[in-house]
């Protein structure tokens, strides 16, 4: 189980304090999906940098199965079992693919293995394997890459930032059948950031945040609602028309 008590990240912008998280408390239950949704820039994508240790919290406290983790960096929260996966992949020069996969499931894996995690994120062709992670490959598919990164590991809690952003329809399709099939499971937490109606329908919990604070949060069948409801009021705000 992951828990975020009273969670706070600050920076300087111009020499006064932004307040980015702003004392944003939850939990996710093993086996549990929460889907954190919002306005963009509202501090989603920031608040998964800080749970995976890329930022520093300025305040509150982060507990891994009892376990405080606050002040764990990057790579002791992966070693704790926290995966994330970037908005925007970083680029690897000199690595391949198959030795990206190999190295996000801590082992070495077999072609057969590496392919079907490429098959998951929409990737089928055997080709990728030993293509450099440093330019020969698009936006789109180093997103996917990122993707599997995650899944090639079982964690206690995996992120996704955004996972619909810059993939095709397919790809799209396979990806939510292996969310559906992790969160049947019921082994992992499963932290996505999204805007995706499809992946918000899936969540157990969904949480809105708005300038670093929560709006709502709480189960699906109490956030739907009122989530959808803001959605139209906005389309009908921008048409200039009444609904």
């Amino acid at each position: 189980m992951l828990k975020v008590d009273n969670l706070t990240f600050e920076v300087n912008e111009e020499g006064r304090k932004r307040c980015l998280v702003n004392h944003i408390s939850f939990e996710v239950k093993d086996g549990e999906m929460l889907v954190i949704t919002g306005p963009n820039g509202g501090g989603k994508s920031t608040l998964a940098k800080v749970l995976a240790g890329i930022e520093e919290a300025n305040g509150g406290e982060i507990f891994l199965d009892e376990e405080n983790i606050t002040g764990y960096d990057i790579d002791h929260r992966a070693n704790a079992g926290i995966g994330y996966a970037f908005q925007q992949p970083p680029r690897f020069k000199g690595m391949t693919v198959k030795k990206m996969l190999s190295l996000a499931a801590g082992k070495e894996l077999t072609e057969a293995e590496s392919c079907k995690l490429l098959s998951a994120v929409g990737l089928c062709s055997a080709d990728y394997l030993n293509r450099q992670m440093d330019g020969t490959l698009s936006g789109g598919e180093m997103k996917r890459l990122e993707i599997a990164t995650v899944l090639a590991k079982p964690h206690k809690v995996s992120i996704f930032d955004e996972p619909e952003a810059g993939i095709d329809l397919w790809s799209f399709s396979m990806l939510i059948k292996r969310f559906e099939e992790i969160h049947k499971e019921k082994k992992e937490c499963l932290i996505l950031i999204s805007h995706q109606e499809r992946i918000i329908q899936m969540a157990d919990k969904i949480m809105v945040i708005e300038d670093g604070q929560v709006k709502e949060y709480g189960t699906k069948e109490d956030v739907l609602p009122t989530l959808f409801q803001q959605k139209t009021g906005r389309m009908c705000g921008q048409e200039g028309g009444t609904c």
